[in-house]
């Protein structure tokens, strides 16, 4: 749009001119330049790669075909020798996982392999031993609103078992105040007819103990546990109840 300005020369005449105004930056704004997007492949060209491929294994085919016509020995060493290698790699496979299967069953039986494990690991790890010790319907239900249920599961004699897991160092101890926590919620939310609370570690001597036996609850510790997952046999402070 054009604008009007004046102003005066030396000799005093007052002048006035039409001046149009820019842009802001001067010269006209340019259009960008358009992304060009990257082309797909036509049909022709993907049916050509696959014309190509087929005729590249008839080739493969032929010439193996013809090999085999005019080498018949070699041949046969030659397939006696890929079935020698494929059965050598499968050899070495199953001796892999047999040793793995092995180590794993070492450590499900061991209890000092429960040092290492994180708690969901170690209620995993119960969950084992209740499953081979006979324990039906095992289901592992352990977290932050769990109420203090890690572990759910059917005795052998048809009894709801209710397991609370405490992953411990050796040398931790399980008072009283986690025993009276776990009484309050076992049976009247869980509906547990037989609670059980589990460690690694050992339970503190005194109230903790005839608080369990007042309350019914059975205490499984480290070496408890250790008999337990060796042996397969459930222990009597979890029978008894």
């Amino acid at each position: 749009m054009p604008r009007v300005s004046s102003y005066r020369r030396r000799d005093g005449t007052r002048v006035r001119g039409h001046y149009r105004s820019r842009r802001p930056g001067g010269g006209r704004s340019r259009r960008p330049y358009a992304r060009r997007r990257p082309s797909r492949p036509a049909a022709s060209e993907r049916s050509g790669w696959w014309l190509a491929g087929i005729g590249g294994a008839l080739a493969a085919a032929w010439m193996i075909t013809e090999f085999v016509q005019r080498h018949p020995v070699w041949s046969a060493l030659i397939a006696v020798g890929l079935v020698a290698v494929g059965i050598g790699v499968l050899t070495v496979l199953f001796r892999a996982r047999a040793r793995q299967a092995v180590a794993e069953r070492e450590r499900a039986r061991h209890v000092g392999a429960t040092d290492t494990m994180t708690g969901p690991e170690f209620e995993e790890w119960v969950a084992g031993v209740l499953r081979r010790s006979g324990f039906t319907g095992v289901r592992v239900c352990g977290g932050a609103a769990d109420r203090g249920a890690d572990i759910v599961a059917n005795a052998p004699d048809g009894r709801r078992v209710v397991v609370q897991c405490k992953r411990h160092g050796p040398t931790n101890r399980v008072g009283s105040a986690a025993i009276q926590k776990f009484a309050g919620t076992c049976r009247s939310i869980h509906r547990g007819e037989i609670c059980v609370i589990v460690t690694n570690g050992f339970f503190a001597a005194g109230d903790g103990l005839r608080l369990a036996r007042e309350l019914g609850i059975g205490l499984v510790d480290r070496s408890a546990l250790a008999a337990w997952a060796h042996t397969g046999s459930t222990p009597a402070t979890i029978t008894r109840y």
